[in-house]
């Protein structure tokens, strides 16, 4: 009877570890986290993004093009990342995959770190966006060009 208790109070252990350490986006806790990369605070919820390691350890950044420079500083962490994800401008708080992302950027809308990168979850809105606040719309691959090259597109 002993040794089933131990057993059970072992698997018990081990599920709870293993529910704790699942590899997931994990919500940004805007005012409070501080960006990754540039170390401000991460505040605007319409632009932060963030990084989930291969192991499920988030990294958080206050814009897209943050996100971008630490990929193309360290090419290997989104490389074996789980996911790199921003925020959907037209709804605050709620992540999208990076590279399914569209991207406007404009001068009209301005982001946290001055490359003026928007996320939008899907092309329409971009090309609407586009319309009516002027700009170019970008993949996550070339943002991570555009933020390479300090590509501000005027």
């Amino acid at each position: 009877m002993e040794k089933l208790a131990l057993y059970g109070s072992s698997l018990f252990v081990l599920l709870c570890l293993l529910a704790g350490c699942q590899v997931e986006p994990k919500p940004i806790a805007y005012g409070e986290a501080s960006c990754a990369h540039c170390s401000m605070t991460v505040s605007d919820n319409r632009y932060g993004a963030e990084l989930v390691n291969d192991k499920g350890k988030p990294f958080f950044f206050d814009s897209a093009e943050c996100l971008a420079a630490y990929v193309n500083e360290q090419p290997e962490q989104g490389q074996k990342a789980a996911f790199l994800m921003v925020t959907d401008y037209t709804k605050p708080n709620e992540l999208i995959n990076a590279a399914d992302a569209y991207f406007l950027q404009s001068e009209a809308l301005p982001s946290p770190m001055g490359m003026n990168l928007t996320a939008l979850s899907n092309e329409a809105t971009a090309n609407e966006m586009q319309q009516e606040h002027g700009g170019r719309v970008l993949n996550w691959e070339q943002v991570l060009l555009a933020v390479k090259n300090n590509d501000k597109f005027k």
